[in-house]
């Protein structure tokens, strides 16, 4: 494998931040029918990390509650796809600002916000999302370019017939055809031998982006808001085959615990951040009983 990563920092010492990404079927839930099943890449990492943790989040769909760091970077991406939403020369730096107070309104009225951050932590929580969406000026000027799109959904599959689905939190297309996909994290960077696994999601991302376009990204960005600082990946053909590879193998070892129904727990020092310790055997609790493989999805690919 040839590949292309730097990191690029105006802040301090790199370290693991939470995810934000959900990676949930946005078109089921509890108490809705059962859908086939299509692998994003958070859910992905959840195999990867725990096969327990997988069933429990997209099979069972166990409840999890929200947590601050959660939404926090979901009204964070709000906030910057309205800004990607404006004209190039409207998003200057106070015009983002100006836009925080409304994204948090918004979380407090609509997204029932008071049940995660209480009321009377609303301005450090304000506070914090505007720092965040400042920190964007400190990597790049979004007045001197205009995404191809922001918060793009994608439905496709492998030649194997792996269903992926996910989004893009922004591609941007130069004018001479190169492709960048870009995505947000408001949290830390990972340590140097965590890099890989931050940018698993970025590969899954650019191989969907390749399926349905035919054409791979040029750059992949990973830019963490929380210091101002970037990993950036350029994947090579080599890089792109291996990923839809690794992706066909670990959904068919989901197909086969499916089948089984065999998911068992694998135990790590995130277990400490688990909500489902209570469902866990390692933990001595007891997992509900299995409700069945929901089926696999037939997905066409986007032309």
């Amino acid at each position: 494998m040839t590949e292309s990563q730097e990191i690029g920092s105006t802040g301090t010492t790199p370290d693991v931040g939470p995810a934000t990404a959900s990676g949930g079927d946005p078109a089921s839930g509890p108490g809705l029918a059962r859908r086939p099943l299509a692998l994003s890449a958070s859910r992905a990492a959840d195999f990867r990390r725990c096969p327990l943790l997988y069933r429990l989040r997209a099979i069972d769909r166990v409840p999890e509650p929200k947590t601050r760091a959660q939404v926090l970077g979901t009204v964070v991406h709000s906030v910057l796809e309205e800004l990607y939403g404006l004209e190039q020369p409207d998003r200057a730096p106070d015009r983002a600002a100006a836009l925080v107070p409304a994204a948090v309104d918004h979380f407090y009225e609509v997204d029932g916000g008071a049940e995660v951050v209480p009321l009377e932590q609303r301005e450090p929580f304000e506070s914090e999302v505007a720092a965040l969406v400042s920190s964007l000026y400190g990597v790049e000027d979004p007045q001197r370019f205009s995404p191809e799109s922001c918060e793009q959904y994608l439905v496709t599959a492998t030649d194997s017939g792996t269903p992926l689905h996910g989004y893009l939190d922004r591609v941007d297309v130069a004018p001479t055809g190169e492709v960048r996909v870009v995505d947000y994290k408001t949290g830390k960077p990972p340590h140097p031998r965590y890099r890989d696994q931050a940018m698993f999601q970025m590969r899954f991302y650019a191989l969907m982006y390749q399926r349905i376009h035919g054409v791979a990204p040029t750059q992949l960005k990973l830019i963490y808001l929380k210091n101002g600082s970037w990993l950036t990946l350029t994947p090579d053909s080599a890089t792109m085959a291996e990923t839809e590879a690794t992706l066909d193998e670990l959904w068919a070892q989901i197909e086969e615990a499916g089948r089984s129904g065999h998911f068992p727990p694998r135990t790590s020092r995130l277990c400490d951040w688990c909500d489902h310790q209570a469902l866990c055997p390692a933990f001595g609790g007891t997992p509900p009983e299995y409700p069945g493989w929901p089926g696999t999805r037939v997905v066409s690919v986007e032309g």
